[in-house]
């Protein structure tokens, strides 16, 4: 996928699809082989496919997987693959990272020391310091232009930024403090850009019980909630309020912001009609992230001005990855989606936070079962407008991503349609 989120070839050379959308004939690049020495063939590919969807497999698109009939290797570069039903974002979905292919002789190991075809090979991993690639000498494609790259992590935002001033790096893509972007703006060593990503920040509602298996008292949220004031204060330039569970850069986004708009009195009405009573109490759980504690308080505050008592508690990832994501054990928490293209999420009734429409799961069915642009863009309305009125969630905030790099660093992407920052363009110049 490029920086524009099309589909081109790569480790499929080609492709031909069937006229009913559900078998994919893939011919695949010659002569490419893992950084093991082991050769990419069908096989491979099969291997990969297949344990995406395995019962046991953690792949966070298992669904994607899961649709797939069958995959049958007619030669070692041929690969056909069955659909039980068509779906049209396959191809995209076949480019992103959950679709990585992998060798049967080293998968195993990947969490470690993964082994793959690309043009940079896995060096080593610090724990909570850094990973180190270097260049892939024997890559099939065009050969990376750096010789090595170095992955840096940083928890706070203030080392980050010295980071940078330091010179221990020389590019922090995302930077998690967009606030302090303006030391940079001014030192002629870097440049700073206003990026996009697929971001999309919510109040996020388990739609299994009460009071927000009521969609009434979902829409009383909407209601009580001041987003412009919430999007306002993150303090970040570019922030502005989401308008669906799309992102403002995606060409089928459409702002339906305003279907409820701040009315606190109008929240309570609701709030009465859906028997919820004054002083009700709910959890907000708040991730380890800047914009979810940033806002969280605020929130409460709205939220607590039509009657509801809100009792906020601070989770580490792998406690909200647990408790939310897993067990689904919350009332309400803010966290930002980041997958393209991924309102599908809201026809999983299994997912996170429960939201179980057969009119939106048919809606959904009806946009997969084409790839026709224009079908699916009047579908993505539909669909759009159909999650605005019903409110399975509150569509906060959208905020851009702030770029920073050295002034002599080229090719690295702006935008993202991905969760990924492509190394193998990336260049010094003048």
């Amino acid at each position: 996928m490029d920086e524009r989120g099309a589909v081109h070839p790569l480790l499929a050379k080609s492709w031909s699809i069937s006229p009913d959308g559900q078998v994919y004939t893939f011919t695949l690049q010659p002569d490419v082989h893992f950084h093991d020495g082991s050769p990419l063939t069908c096989n491979a590919v099969k291997f990969s496919l297949d344990r995406a969807s395995e019962p046991e497999s953690l792949n966070p698109q298992k669904q994607v997987f899961q649709n797939i009939k069958n995959i049958s290797c007619p030669r070692d570069n041929e690969v056909i693959v069955s659909l039980r039903a068509p779906h049209g974002s396959f191809l995209s979905e076949l480019a992103w990272a959950d679709s990585v292919i992998v060798s049967p002789t080293s998968a195993d190991g990947n969490a470690l020391s993964p082994i793959g075809t690309g043009p940079f090979v896995f060096k080593n991993w610090k724990r909570a310091e850094s990973v180190t690639l270097e260049k892939n000498s024997a890559y099939w494609g065009q050969s990376a232009k750096l010789n090595k790259v170095v992955f840096r992590f940083f928890a706070d935002p203030l080392a980050a930024a010295n980071a940078l001033l330091d010179g221990q790096v020389d590019a922090y893509p995302s930077f998690p403090a967009p606030e302090m972007a303006e030391r940079f703006a001014h030192n002629s060593a870097f440049v700073v850009k206003s990026g996009v990503a697929p971001f999309k920040g919510l109040l996020a509602l388990n739609n299994r019980h009460k009071p927000f298996n009521n969609p009434l008292a979902r829409q009383a949220l909407a209601y009580a909630i001041d987003r412009a004031g919430v999007a306002e204060s993150l303090d970040i330039p570019g922030a502005k309020v989401l308008g669906s569970h799309m992102s403002p850069e995606n060409p089928d986004y459409k702002d339906y912001s305003t279907i409820y708009p701040y009315n606190p009195e109008k929240a309570k009405a609701l709030l009465k009609q859906a028997g919820v009573e004054a002083g009700t109490r709910l959890r907000l759980a708040l991730p380890p992230i800047a914009y979810a504690r940033g806002t969280g308080e605020l929130i409460a505050a709205y939220l607590e001005q039509v009657g509801i008592t809100v009792r906020i508690v601070q989770l580490e990832w792998p406690a909200w990855l647990a408790q939310i994501f897993g067990h689904h054990d919350f009332d309400m928490t803010i966290i930002g989606h980041t997958e393209p293209d991924d309102i599908g999420i809201y026809a999983r009734k299994d997912y996170y936070f429960g939201y179980d429409n057969p009119e939106f799961q048919k809606l959904y069915a009806t946009y997969e079962n084409t790839s026709d642009p224009v079908v699916r863009h009047n579908i993505s309305i539909k669909m759009q407008e159909k999650l605005a009125r019903d409110v399975p969630n509150i569509f906060l905030f959208f905020v851009p991503r702030t770029n920073i790099a050295k002034r002599q660093l080229n090719g690295l992407w702006n935008t993202l349609p991905l969760q990924v920052c492509p190394m193998s363009a990336v260049s010094w110049g003048p």
